[in-house]
């Protein structure tokens, strides 16, 4: 589950007023939850027997099978994740001294649906796969993105002096553009990030 949970992307979700970025594997084995609010992460995995348990406990008037569960389970955390949650559906989360309980509620066959995910601290090792490892991934191709298209503005810049140098001249001369300076780029965009 946790190697399935790799390919998921994270979400931006809401529960209330706190933001928190999630991600989440069902299969009919059990399920994994990844969430964070970039302070701390937590983790719930639960298979199929405790999944069937907890419903038991949490749902005493609905008799459906464990995989039924998980797969109802899928669909009502699927819109979240996608940033649409359905209004039939409400979350709520607390946080404890051990970790965040996240609280749904919804409907199954004209029943009122009811399940709490118990979440932990992630280990060191699962917030380094799913989170760490692949931010400074992606940092360092934005890195390498910048230093590809500086290097190209650049080439743009000496190609444009030389046709002016031959002598060539602008149509219109609202698309003149000023040469890149990249010093006076790096100033601009951390004074940008700065006041983000």
């Amino acid at each position: 589950l946790e190697n399935s949970l790799l390919t998921q992307p994270w979400a931006s979700v809401c529960f209330g007023e706190s933001v928190f970025l999630a991600k989440a594997c069902f299969r009919d084995t059990g399920y994994i939850l990844l969430i964070s609010d970039l302070s701390s992460v937590w983790y719930e995995s639960a298979d199929a027997e405790a999944v069937g348990q907890r419903s038991k406990e949490l749902n005493k008037r609905l008799t459906v099978h464990v995989s039924s569960f998980l797969h109802r389970l899928c669909n009502l955390m699927r819109p979240l994740l996608a940033g649409e949650p359905d209004a039939t559906t409400s979350f709520s989360c607390h946080r404890t001294a051990g970790g965040l309980s996240l609280h749904m509620k919804s409907e199954l066959s004209g029943l009122p649906l009811y399940w709490d995910f118990h979440c932990c601290p992630a280990p060191v090792e699962m917030v380094s796969r799913h989170l760490v490892r692949p931010l400074i991934q992606m940092s360092l191709a934005l890195q390498y993105q910048v230093q590809e298209l500086t290097s190209l503005l650049l080439q743009k810049d000496a190609e444009i002096e030389d046709y002016r140098e031959s002598g060539a001249a602008l149509s219109r001369d609202r698309l003149r553009t000023e040469p890149f300076r990249e010093e006076t780029f790096q100033q601009n965009f951390m004074a940008e990030v700065r006041s983000c």
